[in-house]
């Protein structure tokens, strides 16, 4: 076995570096979560961030888990874990701090979770939602230990519980839906992608900001479609308005009618 601290220091140097982190919660958490207790015994189908194709790990050493790559949860269905550095990225730019309570929708295994357990501390809350059930089962088994998250196996589309200070999806959606802006306490931030049908498109901060909303564009992502996205070629320009609208400057809206901002 090869030295799995130091492989986690390198690799909590890696993403810091990479992605200029701020929150010293964050990396905390990310030093401190085990990688390998939220994935099937390896050896592990993993890729580079670039790589289209996924390279078989020479073993089960954990050490191979301690770099920002992609593993597979399901390769037939190219369903895999997130980017490291990506979600990472994302945390920081949501300023997730002690005491939110954060909303997943679309926690895989739940690794992101227990990132944001740490971060959050015990007077906080993750409220982890999964679609698929066998998911939801692996999840919540993993996450046993962590006490101030809930795994629960449904649909955040129609229902995500109490107001939320963050709310993360992990999956691509055409549109923000309505449930997740009326969800935001005051001065609450959603992080949504909004894909085509090729899953490509862009990630958007969505913040609440008195009786209305702000939307920017910060990243462009390729990620699995959620559950209920629309697969017409008019949610693929849904989504293409978004990104569009949002990236040239901060779209203001008081809502959403039929999956486009409104002011009613």
């Amino acid at each position: 076995m090869s030295d799995l601290p130091a492989a986690r220091a390198r690799y909590v140097e890696l993403i810091a570096k990479r992605e200029r982190l701020s929150s010293p919660r964050l990396l905390a958490a990310l030093a401190a979560v085990p990688r390998e207790n939220f994935l099937a015994k390896g050896p592990w189908r993993i890729k580079s961030e670039a790589a289209r194709k996924y390279r078989l790990t020479p073993d089960a050493d954990p050490v191979h888990l301690y770099d920002n790559v992609l593993v597979a949860i399901d390769a037939r269905r190219k369903l895999d874990t997130g980017l490291p550095s990506l979600w990472a990225h994302f945390i920081d730019l949501l300023g997730v701090g002690e005491k939110d309570r954060v909303v997943q929708i679309g926690c895989g295994l739940g690794y992101f979770s227990a990132i944001l357990s740490e971060i959050v501390g015990p007077n906080g809350r993750v409220h982890a939602i999964e679609c698929d059930e066998r998911l939801a089962v692996r999840a919540a088994a993993c996450l046993r230990a962590y006490r101030n998250v809930r795994v629960v196996n449904g649909d955040g589309c129609r229902n995500i519980g109490e107001a939320a200070d963050v709310i993360i999806v992990h999956a691509g959606f055409s549109h923000p839906q309505p449930l997740w802006l009326q969800s935001l306490r005051p001065r609450g931030r959603l992080l949504v992608p909004l894909t085509q049908r090729d899953r490509e498109g862009a990630a958007l901060k969505i913040t609440r900001k008195g009786k209305g909303f702000e939307a920017e564009a910060v990243q462009q992502i390729r990620i699995f479609p959620g559950r209920g996205r629309g697969a017409t070629a008019l949610d693929d320009r849904v989504a293409d308005w978004w990104q569009r609208a949002s990236s040239l400057a901060p779209l203001r809206f008081r809502g959403i009618a039929q999956g486009l901002p409104s002011d009613g």
